[in-house]
């Protein structure tokens, strides 16, 4: 059974983070041509397509991304619990939106992780970490006017970091159900 759960567990979080990029990706005005841009766009048209049609977006939002995302978030609690034994009802479709956005978190953080990696292995120009720039200065920026680098060395991911854990830590101590999403 915890292979079940585990192979579920991935297959949701891999959808979540492919709509989530999507989303975030039209957001900051990324690079369409970018082969990740691609990769995710092609990924996610047969789930946002159609749903497309009924939704439209709103002030260069994909609404039909972020709905078709909270339906995937809400699904995968929903089937943990019901796996689990546990019937939440419409506590789901609370915990449903809370998936959504501590997925979007982890998104961030992965993100922040593989840009460190990337800066000591990479040299030159590498599309990936373009695109992984165009995500994250939406959320560097305002730390960096702040703390500005010392002597070469940006301190704003470290920075954001403890912000995200410090804002996980709250949410996982209020929330009774944060430590299973």
């Amino acid at each position: 059974m915890e292979a079940i759960i585990y192979l579920l567990r991935f297959a949701f979080d891999a959808l979540l983070m492919i709509l989530i990029m999507r989303v975030w990706l039209q957001w900051v005005k990324a690079d369409f041509y970018n082969p990740l841009s691609q990769f995710i766009v092609k990924v996610s048209n047969p789930l946002v397509i159609p749903l497309r049609r009924v939704i439209p977006g709103l002030g260069g939002i994909d609404l039909a991304t972020i709905v078709v995302a909270y339906i995937i978030a809400t699904l995968k609690f929903f089937t943990l619990a019901a796996l689990a034994g546990e019937n939440l009802g419409v506590l789901a479709f609370y915990i449903g939106l809370l998936v959504l956005v501590k997925q979007a978190g982890f998104l961030l953080f992965v993100i922040m992780i593989i840009m460190a990696i990337m800066s000591w292995v990479v040299q030159g120009y590498n599309p990936t970490l373009a695109v992984f720039h165009q995500l994250t200065e939406p959320f560097l920026n305002p730390i960096r006017r702040f703390i500005p680098s010392i002597g070469g060395l940006d301190l704003s991911m470290i920075v954001a970091f403890l912000v995200m854990n410090v804002i996980n830590i709250l949410l996982s101590n209020s929330l009774p159900y944060w430590a299973a999403l």
